[in-house]
């Protein structure tokens, strides 16, 4: 049995994942029954999401708030709640400071997964999102806590002791001040040792470095990709050509998510395009994770790059369609993918 380590001297509570076969009902599907691989995911830089529903946003003009809720945020909490929504099994690991902290702690308690807690001293981060009926979204992130040398460490120690008997890790998120860009990069270097395969989702330095230190698949979005590279994407061809340009700097493999367009796939072999079916988008804020964490899941299934790139495409798709900071089950991700299309690029 496995705990959260690092509670001030508090044993925090197990929750296995849950047990549930394999969805087999999308048509088309290439998965096989469940085969035991763990996903860790590592969520540095953690936040109290908080997420406000108005009737609608304009400029200069006054919105009327319809609901507000606090969830536990981070690109890899977000991921491990899919994954586990999913029925797969999944180990959160995190840190967490101040008041702010325990109330993060305090939401996770009901994710139903297991959660490693590193402690830090200072304070974690809140997050912001406005979202009105009409799907337009405003969301505003603050930079994090400062982490010492010390507090650096003890999160690679965590994450390390974690990897055992893993079949992926995933790294996700921006890292917070006193992080080194390097970070990301040291833990795929250590995955791959450990022969655990590595997803890198984050952007930034910590993109560039962490592609130079070969992951096995790396999946920014439009935006993240054009700063990485320093130019606008437009057209298809260019998103073609970016994604192969991000994995000719060092990545296996590279799933470039273009929202409600669906994504590119750069692959050993093969250029996809995904593309994903027209739907009324309601707030897409974290459909990138959705995506990311649905193509690991469906990778830890041996499905094919393609299959799996369609599983993200479907996730990300059908989260979008959600209000607030909300993620879709796996039966309305399976209604998307059966409309999803991968296709080798011309």
């Amino acid at each position: 049995m496995a705990y959260a380590s690092g509670l001030r001297g508090r044993e925090a509570p197990y929750f296995p994942a849950a047990e549930r076969p394999l969805a087999s009902r999308a048509q088309g599907s290439a998965l096989i029954p469940h085969n035991g691989g763990l996903i860790v995911t590592l969520t540095i830089n953690p936040a109290i999401d908080r997420t406000i529903s108005v009737d609608r946003l304009a400029f200069e003009d006054r919105a009327r708030i319809i609901s507000s809720r606090e969830s536990a945020g981070g690109r890899g909490i977000n991921a491990s709640s899919v994954i586990h929504s999913f029925g797969s099994p999944t180990h959160a690991v995190l840190t967490s400071g101040g008041e702010k902290g325990k109330r993060l702690e305090g939401l996770l308690k009901q994710s139903g997964y297991p959660v490693t807690v590193v402690p830090i001293r200072n304070e974690i981060r809140t997050d912001l999102t406005i979202t009105d009926k009409h799907g337009l979204t405003i969301h505003l992130n603050e930079s994090g806590p400062d982490l010492s040398a010390s507090e650096v460490a003890s999160v690679e120690k965590a994450v390390r002791e974690r990897l055992d008997g893993a079949a992926w890790l995933m790294l996700c998120g921006s890292l917070p001040p006193g992080v080194p860009a390097s970070f990301y990069g040291n833990l795929i270097a250590l995955a791959r040792k450990k022969k655990v395969k590595s997803l890198l989702h984050t952007s930034g330095e910590a993109l560039r470095e962490g592609i130079e230190a070969r992951p096995t698949v790396v999946t920014p979005n439009q935006q993240e990709a054009e700063r990485l590279l320093g130019r606008t994407l437009l057209t298809r061809s260019q998103f073609l050509e970016a994604a192969e340009q991000v994995r000719g700097m060092g990545a296996e493999s590279v799933v470039l998510s273009l929202g409600s367009r669906g994504a590119v796939g750069a692959f050993p072999g093969a250029l996809l395009l995904a593309t994903a079916p027209p739907v009324d988008s309601v707030c897409p804020i974290g459909s990138g994770d959705a995506l990311a964490a649905a193509y690991a899941w469906a990778m830890t299934r041996e499905a094919k790059p393609a299959d799996a790139l369609r599983w993200g495409v479907a996730a990300g798709t059908a989260s979008a369609r959600l209000p607030g900071m909300r993620f879709a089950t796996l039966a309305h991700t399976e209604e998307i993918y059966t409309q999803v299309e991968a296709r080798k690029a011309e």
